[in-house]
């Protein structure tokens, strides 16, 4: 079943957006905004997302490449934020979305950090960077909502990753676990401003 999905991403990457929408054998109905709110009032232009291409939507597929991080100011990522904030609400009007984030090849050394030593429980995790240095808080905070424990199982995260090259292969695999989130417990822990 095609799943309505929107697309966040930041204007560098709108190659990646286009292959999505052109190149892409998936079936989903794309409600992604492509021409940018021409407002300043931020309270407008979250209502707007909300309204004309999130309330209807079921997943947003969040694009994570080097120009997704929070440090690089609230301004620079107005946008993203907005929309992954909108994607987040769960109230009137408007149901909370399932967040896939497919992290672009760009950005792969800068997530995937290989095996590590953890010195909490003496064991060897797979070091994945997902903080304000990679992305924005609205995602990283829902990836790892806290847990007091070293490690997250999937049933700890309410956000799904994913590198390109694998959403690129089974696209609507992770299009439709993104989806599932929504009804897990985990989903009760969602912020929607860390």
């Amino acid at each position: 079943m095609g799943r309505k999905c929107f697309i966040s991403f930041k204007t560098e990457n709108i190659e990646y957006k286009k292959y999505i929408q052109n190149s892409l054998n998936v079936d989903m109905i794309d409600k992604s905004l492509n021409i940018a709110i021409d407002s300043d009032n931020e309270d407008y232009i979250m209502r707007k997302i909300r309204e004309d291409y999130l309330s209807t939507s079921t997943v947003t597929i969040h694009l994570i490449g080097r120009f997704s991080a929070e440090n690089f100011g609230e301004y620079e990522q107005r946008y993203i934020k907005r929309e992954l904030q909108a994607s987040l609400y769960n109230g009137k009007d408007n149901t909370r979305n399932g967040i896939l984030g497919v992290v672009l090849p760009e950005a792969y050394s800068n997530i995937y950090r290989g095996l590590y030593y953890c010195n909490t429980c003496g064991q060897t995790h797979n070091g994945i960077d997902i903080n304000d240095s990679t992305t924005i808080k609205e995602f990283s905070y829902n990836y790892y909502i806290p847990n007091n424990r070293c490690l997250w199982i999937e049933d700890d995260r309410y956000c799904v990753l994913v590198k390109w090259e694998d959403f690129i292969k089974e696209p609507e695999k992770y299009i439709e676990y993104a989806f599932s989130k929504r009804k897990e417990p985990i989903a009760s822990k969602v912020r929607v401003r860390p």
